[in-house]
């Protein structure tokens, strides 16, 4: 049934009965048993509490406006392929890829079940930060993508709240991970050097060191972690985590960590916005950098501690 040429009311028979009995049983408003396609009183109340519970003017009748509704409903992850368009996408499928998003640390504005400008941004920084084509087209790989990444944000309630490990709290964290950082500029490398002098500072046993600080080659173990600033388009298959929230980072971090787990050798790209943190120095921007970047990275290693020891 792809349009409604009438509506359909108590005592209608036939495919469009049924094809509105089976998305009602979608929603738990229908038992299997009553898909018959004969429009009765069962399935005139499932209606009803359709519309009370979507904000609808409570009928029994499905005309065109409580069909559309209807269809929004029952539209899961992965039904089709979005992308920005007008009209817009809207649906249930756009609330779960909102609310998705939103868990994964991608903020896309209100959870309203509508693929707008935000979403799409949000989707473009998503597919970034997996090393996926960052087309703002949620299709196949993307949809794998987060279903892979499932644990992370079923049942989550998305928060805007900055959370911090803090450098103190890291330090068994910063002894069990390890990670070989490195940048391809002075002041990427600068960057690297800073966040491992901290990381020893806090902890000597630390194992997430600079590459110029270590002193044999990474093996397989080591998460390297490539910073760069947006100019440098070296390594774009990996992913690569955005600097621009920093509410959000330690997620951002977390997801593209988890995509690389399987990967030999891992590695994760870190954008910075740019070598001037506000109008400080290189000195000090780097040194700002550096600290928050290493605050977010131990807090989404302590996170996948966690995760893993609840498994």
């Amino acid at each position: 049934m792809t349009a409604l040429m009438e509506t359909i009311t108590l005592q209608s028979t036939g495919a469009a009965v049924e094809d509105v009995q089976q998305r009602l049983a979608v929603l738990g408003l229908l038992s299997e048993n009553d898909i018959d396609g004969n429009f009765g009183d069962i399935t005139a109340r499932a209606v009803r509490a359709f519309c009370r519970q979507n904000g609808l003017e409570e009928t029994d009748e499905v005309d065109e406006r409580v069909w559309s509704a209807l269809v929004d409903a029952t539209f899961r992850l992965g039904d089709r392929t979005l992308y920005l368009r007008m009209p817009y996408f809207h649906g249930q499928d756009v609330k779960e890829l909102q609310q998705a998003l939103g868990a994964l640390g991608f903020a896309c504005g209100p959870i309203d079940g509508i693929f707008g400008a935000y979403t799409e941004l949000a989707l473009r920084k998503f597919q970034m930060n997996l090393g996926l084509p960052s087309d703002g087209i949620a299709g196949a790989y993307t949809y794998s993508a987060i279903r892979n990444l499932h644990h992370s944000w079923e049942g989550k309630v998305v928060t805007h709240e900055t959370i911090h490990l803090g450098f103190a709290r890291a330090a068994s964290v910063l002894e069990r991970n390890a990670l070989c950082l490195f940048g391809t500029n002075d002041f990427t490398r600068s960057v690297a050097s800073r966040m491992s002098n901290l990381a020893l500072a806090t902890n000597p046993a630390s194992k997430i060191l600079s590459a110029d600080s270590l002193l044999v080659k990474p093996d397989e173990s080591m998460l390297l972690v490539h910073i760069v600033v947006p100019e440098d388009t070296t390594q774009s298959n990996i992913p690569r985590v955005s600097f621009d929230s920093e509410n959000s980072l330690a997620l951002r971090l977390l997801t593209a960590i988890e995509a690389v787990e399987q990967n030999h050798p891992q590695r994760i790209g870190l954008e910075l916005p740019g070598t001037v943190w506000e109008d400080a120095g290189a000195g000090r921007s780097a040194q700002h950098y550096a600290i928050t970047l290493l605050d977010a990275l131990c807090t989404a290693l302590a996170r996948r501690e966690m995760k893993n020891e609840g498994r």
